[in-house]
C-alpha cells in the first residue's frame, strides 16, 4: 500500500507566508501610500472651500442649505457630528451617513440621493471628472450640488463660526481668538502623533516606521496626561477645538487602535487624567449620542481586511465606564 505524500508542513507556512505578505505588500499599497521607509503618509484632503458672508463668496450662511455627509465609524467626520450638537447646529444643518463598502473599496449611502448610491458618485456630480480620493466628512451646499469643504478641520471651524444666528448655542466659542496660537500647537500636535499617529501604527510597513510612530504617539499622550493634571482641558479652563479634534481619535483607542492598529502599550482608561479627561468630554451634552460603538468596530474590524483578515468582530470593549463620574470639574 502507498504511503500517503504531503508537502512538509514547514513547506506548506513559508509558501503560505509568501503568498499572504506578498498580497498584503499590495493591498496595502493601494489602502496606505506609504514613503520609502514604510511609513503611512496621509493624501490631503482637495476640498477646501469656507463658508462666509464676504459678499464675493459662493457659499454663504444659511439654514437649511448645506449638509453633512459622514460615517459614523470615522474619526475625522465624527468630529463635524460633535462641533454639530455642540453648537446646536441640527436644525440648521442635515446630516447623511454613509457606510464602507469593504468589496468595493468605497463610502456608500444609506439611501440614495440626487441620484447618486456611492460616495465617488458623489463626488462626480460635485465635480465632474474629478480623479481624488472620495473620503468623508463631506460639506455640501444642496443650492448648487457642489462639494464646499472635504477637509474635518477646517469644517469644524466653519461650524463653529459662521453659523452662530442659526445655532442654539451661539455663545459657545471653540476658537477663541485669545487661545489661538495655543489651539493651533496642540492640533498640530496631535494631528501628527495622535490622529493621525493611530493609523501610522496600523499602517506601518515596516517595523523602524511602526516603532518612530508608536513612541511618538505614546509621548504626545503621556504629555497630554501631565498637562491635564493641571488642567480640565488641553488649553485651560474651556472647552476648544483641540479637545474635540482629539476625543474622537481617543473615544476609538481602546476600542480599535489598542488592538487592530497594535497601539498597545497601554490603554487610554490606564491613564490617571487622560481616561477621565475622555469621561468628561463623552458626557457633554448630546455626545455621547454621536458616538457609535458598533459602527466603529464594524467598520475597522470588518472592513480593514489586510489588518483583520478574518473579519471577526470582538464583542468588548464594555465602555459604560464613560458614564462613570469624571471628577474634573
Amino acid at each position: 500500500m502507498a504511503k500517503n505524500k504531503s508537502l512538509p508542513g514547514k513547506i506548506i507556512i513559508k509558501l503560505g507566508k509568501f503568498v499572504w505578505t506578498t498580497m498584503w505588500q499590495i493591498m496595502m499599497s493601494q489602502l496606505a501610500p506609504r514613503n520609502k521607509t514604510g511609513e503611512y503618509i496621509r493624501p490631503e484632503s482637495q476640498f477646501r472651500n469656507s463658508i462666509n458672508k464676504n459678499p464675493d463668496n459662493i457659499y454663504q450662511p444659511a439654514a437649511n442649505r448645506y449638509r453633512l455627509y459622514v460615517g459614523m465609524g470615522c474619526p475625522w467626520a465624527h468630529r463635524t457630528l460633535v462641533t454639530r450638537v455642540l453648537k446646536g447646529l441640527e436644525k440648521a444643518i442635515s446630516v447623511s451617513t454613509v457606510y464602507p463598502d469593504s468589496d468595493g473599496g468605497m463610502w456608500v449611502l444609506s439611501e440614495a440621493e440626487l441620484g447618486c448610491s456611492t460616495v465617488p458618485e458623489l463626488y462626480q456630480l460635485g465635480q465632474s471628472g474629478y480623479q481624488g480620493r472620495s473620503t468623508v466628512p463631506i460639506l455640501w451646499d444642496e443650492e448648487t450640488n457642489t462639494i464646499v469643504n472635504n477637509e474635518s478641520a477646517e469644517i469644524i471651524e466653519i461650524l463653529n463660526g459662521e453659523f452662530n444666528e442659526y445655532a442654539q448655542y451661539p455663545d459657545l466659542e471653540l476658537y477663541p481668538p485669545a487661545l489661538k496660537e495655543k489651539i493651533d500647537y496642540w492640533n498640530e500636535k496631535i494631528y501628527h502623533t495622535v490622529n493621525n499617529g493611530v493609523y501610522r501604527c496600523g499602517f506601518a510597513q515596516t517595523q523602524l516606521a511602526y516603532e518612530r510612530a508608536s513612541e511618538e504617539l505614546f509621548a504626545t499622550l503621556d504629555e497630554i496626561d501631565g498637562v491635564l493634571a493641571t488642567n480640565r482641558y488641553l488649553c485651560g479652563d474651556r472647552l476648544t477645538l483641540a479637545d474635540i479634534r482629539l476625543f474622537t481619535t481617543l473615544f476609538r483607542f481602546d476600542i480599535v487602535y489598542y488592538g487592530l492598529f497594535k497601539c498597545n502599550r497601554r490603554r487610554i482608561r490606564d491613564y490617571n487624567y487622560l481616561g477621565a479627561y475622555l469621561k468628561d468630554l463623552y458626557q457633554l451634552p448630546g455626545v455621547a449620542a454621536t458616538c457609535d460603538l458598533e459602527s466603529v468596530k464594524r467598520d475597522y474590524y470588518g472592513n480593514l481586511f489586510p489588518l483583520n483578515p478574518g473579519g471577526i468582530i470582538p464583542t468588548g470593549p464594555d465602555i459604560t465606564n464613560l458614564l462613570q463620574p469624571h471628577n474634573r470639574a
